[in-house]
């Protein structure tokens, strides 16, 4: 009878142990391993992009979240309440909850967010008063990140 409760007692720790998380070492890459691209801290890419559209690049950041891991939907760390919503490229990486709270470098595209408001005298859009459009934009999330490849940093 002791014997049975021992050996119930082991596999119910090894089962326990077996649970656990393990940590994600440093330089574990996802997707492409990114270029040798001097990456930029996530708190400038804004400045360095000026008024471009969109900017090939590679960005350090801290993840805040991990949205979706199917896919690899995660927001980076932008500086001053702002993030970065970034997602992988290739659909078929799966990006693990762990890595919250860990600084990466991502190479891939950033792009701005468009608004409705943003240059609608362009478009013909001149109409005053009541029928105006009113976008109410996000202040805080006003860039994506299309990720080719990420590496753990720290």
């Amino acid at each position: 009878m002791k014997r049975l409760i021992f050996v119930v007692f082991v596999f119910c720790g090894i089962n326990c142990f077996a649970q656990k998380h393990t940590p994600l070492p440093h330089g574990m890459v996802f997707g492409n391993k990114p270029n040798d691209i001097a990456p930029v801290p996530a708190t400038k890419i804004e400045a360095l992009m000026g008024k471009k559209i969109r900017q090939s690049t590679a960005v350090v950041g801290k993840i805040i979240t991990v949205t979706k891991e199917q896919g690899g939907w995660f927001e980076i760390d932008a500086g001053n309440g702002k993030m970065i919503a970034a997602h992988f490229k290739n659909y078929n990486i799966k990006l693990p909850e762990a890595i919250e709270g860990r600084t990466v470098i991502v190479e891939g595209v950033a792009q701005r967010i468009l608004t409705a408001d943003d240059l609608q005298h362009f478009a013909g859009d001149t109409v005053t008063g009541t029928k105006q459009h009113h976008e109410k934009v996000n202040p805080k999330a006003r860039l994506t990140f299309e990720v080719w490849g990420l590496v753990v940093d720290k």
